[in-house]
This record gives structure tokens, sequence and C-alpha cells, in this order.
């Protein structure tokens, strides 16, 4: 095979690359140039890959630079890139000979500046507002005198010392420190699981469960406090169920976890004294309120003694009462045993008079009972022909009515073949049979003629005539 570059002379030295060695050299030549640099810009079409690293552009208002984090480092990150934030980007600049094109590989990322970071804070205080986390409903009454108080904060700052110092001066309590960073990578994290990991613990369990929790933290600048903006760290907050004071910076700062929180202190001195009264405080308290309820108590025990001495005025003598009562029950007593004596004395006389011996008792019943059963028997066998004689007059009555009596006097029921009587010329027609019933039977028969026969006229009855064989004869 030739040497390309020999074929391809023009007669000059110049040589002739590939595109691969080419490439090769040019990212050889940027990677040796620009090994590290910052580079300050807005995120653009910011995406997160399955594999776990970031793809991006980083713009300005002339220039457009592609940047790329590896898995490796974006977990190293401190602050989550968004579209349309402003970065400073540290890393080195290489190029990708697949595209033709080169970008900044990204190992740390800031936000660049103040006003930056105002901006995202804004938004993030928009966007959680709007689910709701920071609505005065959530936010729960501190215990007014907690027996444990869990205080979530840097074991080594004086932070801790102020709050312990506090709490001993006004009420000293049982306190539980969980130990975090308060800022720089992964405090965030930390914080968040301090709390949830305060809630977590079971009531009757071998640590106390809090009754009030401080999250706290010494002042700082606005990046110093960052931690306490972060989404994780403000969710945690409002979902805890235990009330929270957030102690973060000074009076002038606030943080996204002062607006979940139950309650803010302007600093962690302060978070301490919300927490617990003054104890000398709560005594005189006591005490006073003990002066009062007394004085309270006998005032109103005069009150009620001057009250049953005035009824107790108004009552008779009981023990008058008393010996009247058990006069009168002596009086009664003694009455009622005479009573009793002349009653069962009457009852004595009366009883002679009114005993009998069984034998004529029975005798009197049975003779009443039989009396009683002859007047049965007669009552029951008049009253049975009485009877007998009202159903024989009926049954003759019933005879006598009979349409086979009117029969037997020479009439007969004329009935159509169906057995109803026809009692109307006007219901027969020529060629009808019918039913003619006699006394004796039933004989069919058939209507004859051409129509209903003329009513029949009454003969006027005959005279006799003078010539006849009249025996009586005419007296005219």
């Amino acid at each position: 095979m030739s040497d390309p570059s020999s074929t391809h002379n023009s007669g000059d030295n110049v040589p002739v690359f590939s595109v691969t060695e080419l490439s090769g050299l040019v990212k050889s030549t940027v990677e040796g140039a620009f090994q590290h640099v910052r580079l300050r810009g807005e995120i653009s079409g910011f995406k997160r890959a399955a594999s776990g690293h970031l793809y991006f552009s980083l713009k300005d208002e002339d220039a457009v630079m592609d940047g790329v984090c590896w898995r490796t480092s974006a977990g190293r990150l401190g602050i989550k890139p968004e579209d349309g934030m402003e970065v400073i980007a540290s890393g080195r600049i290489t190029t990708y000979p697949g595209r033709s094109k080169y970008q900044i590989v990204v190992e740390s990322m800031e936000l660049a500046g103040e006003g930056a970071l105002l901006k995202l804070l804004e938004d993030r205080k928009r966007k959680l507002a709007l689910e709701g986390l920071f609505d005065e409903e959530r936010k729960r009454d501190l215990p007014y005198l907690p027996d444990v108080i869990g205080v979530v904060t840097s074991p080594t700052g004086a932070v801790i010392r102020d709050i312990l110092h506090r709490l001993a001066d006004r009420f000293p309590r049982r306190v539980l420190v969980w130990p975090v960073l308060v800022q720089g990578e992964g405090a965030a994290e930390q914080i968040a699981r301090a709390i949830r990991g305060f809630n977590a613990l079971p009531m009757d369990g071998p640590v106390p469960r809090p009754d009030l929790l401080i999250v706290a933290r010494g002042g700082g600048s606005l990046e110093d406090l960052w931690a306490f903006n972060e989404e994780v760290v403000v969710r945690a907050a409002a979902e805890s169920e235990i009330p929270l004071i957030s102690a973060v910076g000074h009076e002038t700062d606030w943080t996204l976890i002062d607006l979940a929180s139950d309650q803010r202190a302007p600093t962690p001195t302060a978070a301490a004294e919300m927490a617990v009264p003054v104890r000398l405080e709560v005594m005189a308290q006591i005490n006073e309120n003990e002066g009062r309820l007394l004085r309270a108590v006998r005032r109103r025990l005069e009150s009620k003694s001057r009250e049953v001495a005035a009824l107790a005025r108004g009552l008779p003598n009981l023990q008058r009462v008393v010996e009247s009562a058990g006069q009168r029950l002596d009086d009664w007593t003694e009455r009622l045993g005479n009573a009793l004596k002349a009653g069962i004395r009457q009852r004595r006389q009366r009883l002679p008079k009114q005993l009998f011996p069984p034998r004529r008792a029975i005798l009197q019943a049975r003779q009443k009972l039989e009396t009683a059963d002859r007047d049965l028997r007669r009552g029951w066998q008049g009253a049975l022909v009485e009877r007998q004689k009202s159903l024989g007059h009926l049954s003759q009555l019933l005879e006598s009515y009979s349409y086979e009596r009117v029969l037997d006097r020479g009439f007969a029921l004329l009935t159509t073949p169906a057995g109803k009587a026809v009692t109307a010329v006007a219901a027969l027609s020529p060629g009808d049979d019918v039913n003619i019933r006699l006394k004796d039977g039933v004989t069919a028969a058939r209507i004859a003629g051409s129509g209903p026969a003329a009513p029949t006229r009454k003969q006027k009855p005959a005279t006799h005539s003078s010539s006849g064989d009249d025996p009586q004869g005419s007296l005219l």
C-alpha cells in the first residue's frame, strides 16, 4: 500500500493527516493548553442521562460552549444545575472527535454571584409556597415545658454551647444533639436526615423522642447558609411531626427553613429562650397562683359556711322533731296492738256462724247442680220443638211457592234448548226449537208460522135467542 503523504504531495513538505489523526492532535493540543479553567455562563439545554452523566451548554451573549459532567463528579456538585442558572464551572477543555466539537468537562460548579443565588432562592420559594409548605395552618404550637429537646447543629461550634448555657440558665432540660455539617457538600442531606431521624424515634424506645426540635447555625453569607435553602431540608422541616424552631444565622438572615418551621428564632440563643420558660419565673407564678387559689378556696368556704348557718336558722330543732316523732310512733304501736286484738276477737265470734260440715256443703251444691240440669234440659227441648215447628212452616211455604205446583194446575214452562225461560212472544221466531215442560215431563217443539201471532180479542158472550132451547126462557 502506498504512503498517502507521498501520493498526495503537491511539491511541498506539508504532511497529509487522516481525520482521526488530526482530531487526536487537536484534542491533545486543547487539553494541554486548557487543563484547568473556570468558565462563567448560563446553563441551557440541561439534561441528565440514564447513565447519570449531565449534559448542558454554557452560554453568554455572544458564544455557546457544550459542557459535560461525568456521573462521578455530578454527585459532588454543591448545587443542582437547572436551565437559566448562571454558574461558574471549573474543569478542563477537551474535544469530542465524533462531532468535531469542543466542550468543557466540569468537575465542580458554583453559582455565579449573589444575584444568581437570590434568583434561585426566589424561584424555589415560589415553588414550595405553591405546594403549601409555608401555610400557617401547618404550623404547630410549641410545648410550654418540653422534657426532651433535640438540637440539630454542628457539635463543635459555639451554637451548641450557647443553647446549652441558655437552657441551663432558664430551665434545665434534657438535650439530645444530632451532629451535622451546617455548610458545604452533603450538609443539606445530613440536616434533613437528622430531622427525620428525630421524628422516627419511638415514644417508648431506649432513646427518648424529643418534644421539641431546634435547627441552629451561626451567622454567615448567603452561600454559607445555602444548605438551609435546599428543598430536602425545607421538606423535612415541613413534614416534622415534632414542633420545630429554626435558628439559622443572625436576626437579619433568613432561609427557606424559617418559612417551613413552626417558629423562627433570630438567633440560637433566642431559640433556647423560646423553648423553655424561666424556672424562677415559673416558680414565682406557681407560688402566686397557689396563694390566689388558697385565698379563693378560703373565701368560698367562708361564704358557704354563712349560707349553711343562715339555712340552719330556718330549720326546726332536730332533737325536738325526733322526740315528737318517737312519741307518735309509741302511740301508733300501742293502738295497732289493741286493734289487732279486737280484730282477732271479732273474727273468732263470726267464725262459727259461717262454718258448717263439708258434707252439707256438698249436698247443697249437688241439689243446685241437679236443679240447673233439669232447667237446662227443659230449656233446650222447648227451643228444639219451636225450631222444628218453624222449619215445617217454612218448608210448606216454600213448597207452595214452587213453580212445579203451577205445572200441576195445567200450565206449561217454555224454555230454549239452553234452558233459558221464554217469557214473551217477541223473543221467538219461526223455526226456533223450544222445550215445553209439563207436570209429567218435557217435550221438544218448533215454532211454526211467519211471524208473531196477533193478539187475540176478547169475544163478547153470545146472547140467547128467544127461540132456543132455553128452558128458562126470556122474561122480556
